[in-house]
């Protein structure tokens, strides 16, 4: 969304690649995951100089923060950049609360669990149905200000909310389902984005596994929210990719990724991993570098979604 090195008008670097770290410690969201595979997720992850790491309070109720506070050493954190993201209620997670009073005892409780006296990137999770979002992205200001925070950003938000939330200025990044086969943010969000010079971080840039090319033609049952006609364009669209790929010597999946991070309105795509292997062969995806024509072959290749 923006040709600077950093996120929105914050001086928070970007990171292209990172890791999406809801398998790590998320026992509520996902089966069987062990927590010290995690932990060798987040060293894997240090090792290979992936320095973004994408987090909330929803990934394991604070799991997945302490594993990374438990994690990262004093000498890796300061080159890394820690996002992560709180709006449910600890009571019920079923209850979104974005009042200023909620979100700076969020943020100190997440400061808290991932042992760091800041957090690179605060993003409010979801909306609730009450708060004026200036007034919760005001709160998050006045943390910003004490050095608790350093960027600033909302998740899941609609237009009309991120409009509302950056009245007075303050936002420096949105994250939102986009993938190449749901591409509605382009069209809804990235406008405005481009204006007001607001970064983008994409969330299911794989689409589910969609986008790795393990599946073929006959599992469109998989995926019920496509007509049989557009599962069959995305398969079409992973077979561009796939030769691409073979050039490259890379998989579809890499391919995918460098196609995110070659996009000048994407600041960080985040791929998440069960494990080191998965996290390595996303790491992989740097060295794909894609040609112009390359590029727009894929673009092209996916345009109908």
């Amino acid at each position: 969304m923006t040709e600077n090195k950093y996120y929105g008008h914050s001086l928070v670097p970007v990171q292209p690649l990172g890791l999406g770290t809801n398998k790590v410690g998320g026992h509520n969201l996902f089966p069987n995951l062990k927590d010290e595979d995690g932990v060798a997720v987040i060293k894997a992850a240090i090792a290979n100089d992936l320095d973004m790491l994408d987090t909330a309070y929803m990934y394991g109720l604070g799991r997945s923060e302490e594993i990374i506070g438990e994690t990262v050493g004093k000498k890796d954190r300061r080159k890394l950049v820690i996002a992560t993201k709180a709006a449910q209620t600890p009571a019920d997670p079923h209850v979104i609360d974005n009042s200023p009073a909620f979100l700076k005892q969020a943020v100190a409780d997440a400061l808290e669990r991932l042992q760091t006296k800041t957090i690179d990137i605060f993003y409010i999770h979801f909306p609730d149905q009450k708060t004026p979002k200036n007034q919760a992205v005001a709160a998050l200001d006045e943390l910003r200000q004490e050095g608790k925070v350093g960027a600033i950003g909302v998740s899941n938000f609609s237009l009309a909310q991120i409009r509302e939330a950056n009245l007075n200025g303050m936002l420096d990044v949105v994250e939102d389902n986009y993938s190449l086969v749901h591409r509605d943010a382009e069209r809804t969000l990235f406008p405005y984005l481009r204006e007001q010079g607001i970064s983008f971080v994409p969330y299911f840039p794989l689409a589910s596994g969609l986008l790795t090319g393990k599946y073929n033609r006959e599992d469109g049952a998989k995926f019920s929210q496509f007509s049989a006609a557009q599962f069959s364009q995305i398969m079409d669209g992973i077979d561009v990719v796939r030769g691409i790929a073979k050039q490259h010597d890379a998989t579809v999946a890499q391919t995918v990724l460098a196609w995110y991070i070659a996009n000048p309105d994407i600041a960080t795509v985040i791929p998440g991993a069960r494990n080191v292997q998965q996290l390595e062969q996303n790491v992989k995806a740097r060295d794909v570098q894609l040609s112009d024509d390359e590029y727009q072959q894929i673009d092209q290749a996916f345009s109908a979604f």
